[in-house]
């Protein structure tokens, strides 16, 4: 597997930071290739780590996607953006609808519940 060249945190909408106490959604790494994130879940399916979501690709933003809960309960992403990974800090800021988020994700997969209402445990 490659190295990644970029991380993100990510957090659900002011809605519902309250429905999860004000604890982090998840964190995100941008490895190289699609072909990077089929051989980590290879990898974590075999160490017994929990799959939550994916492969698959978001609907939105086109990113090829796998979620990951480490063993102490946070989420992490790793996303593929490819040609969609902007790294100029003056980009305007993208912000989805409520309608274009309710697409979902891509080849009629649908959001896991989980993914609404798991955040970081609390310690």
């Amino acid at each position: 597997m490659t190295h990644y060249t970029s991380f993100d945190v990510a957090h659900l909408g002011s809605d519902d930071w309250t429905k999860h106490g004000d604890r982090l959604h998840h964190i995100a790494f941008a490895p190289d290739t699609r072909e990077d994130i089929l051989k980590a879940a290879d990898i974590f399916l075999e160490n017994g780590i929990y799959i939550e979501s994916g492969p698959h690709k978001h609907a939105i933003n086109q990113t090829f996607f796998l979620y990951v809960w480490e063993p102490g309960g946070n989420r992490i992403e790793f996303a593929n953006a490819g040609a969609r990974l902007l790294l100029d800090p003056d980009q305007p800021v993208v912000e989805w609808s409520e309608e274009e988020r309710k697409k979902g994700q891509a080849w009629g997969m649908k959001t896991i519940e989980s993914f609404h209402t798991h955040g970081t445990p609390v310690v």
